[in-house]
């Protein structure tokens, strides 16, 4: 049995950011409960070296649509990275799932050898479609999304696996 390039991406894209999605909520949930300040979250990383919440939270929705966008040739939305609470960053999560959700299998399958080019500040990396997949994207999202996931968990938020897997 042959697995598309879809299946290996977008719906295991859009499952870990719908339970990205459930985690914020329960997050936003406890700090209006509990009239936590939400910036001491946003801001909030494991050492100073690390990325904050906020960013992990823009990375994991940039590395999905970023992959996406790639594979089947179209223009990844843009957002601005101006997030100021949980509710702008649920927002983005769900435009990011939005994204996703508009990509058709055919739009993807038969990007595996595709030729993909990843610009970074100071340096260019070259990728077939498949190696985007496996080597860069995946790794990269779920590195974020975890991360996310583990300063929602360290800072008091009642979530375990199953929110983390969107898993019923």
């Amino acid at each position: 049995m042959t697995i598309s390039m879809y299946q290996i991406s977008v719906p295991i894209f859009v499952r870990q950011l719908t339970g990205l999605a459930g985690c914020l909520k329960k997050t936003q949930a406890l700090y209006a409960s509990r009239k936590f300040d939400e910036a001491t979250l946003l801001g909030y990383r494991f050492f100073p070296d690390m990325f904050n919440f906020t960013k992990q939270v823009q990375i994991s929705c940039d590395h999905a649509k970023g992959c996406i966008a790639q594979l089947a040739g179209v223009e990844a939305p843009q957002h601005e990275d101006n997030e100021k609470s949980l509710a702008d960053l649920i927002a983005r999560v769900e435009k990011t799932i939005a994204f996703l959700n508009g990509i058709k299998a055919e739009q993807v399958d038969g990007s595996e050898d595709k030729t993909i080019i990843v610009k970074r500040k100071d340096a260019e990396t070259k990728f077939t479609g498949v190696g985007l997949v496996q080597n860069r994207s995946m790794p990269h999202f779920y590195f974020h999304v975890t991360t996310a996931y583990n300063i929602m968990r360290h800072n008091g938020v009642e979530i375990g696996k199953k929110d983390f897997l969107a898993a019923s």
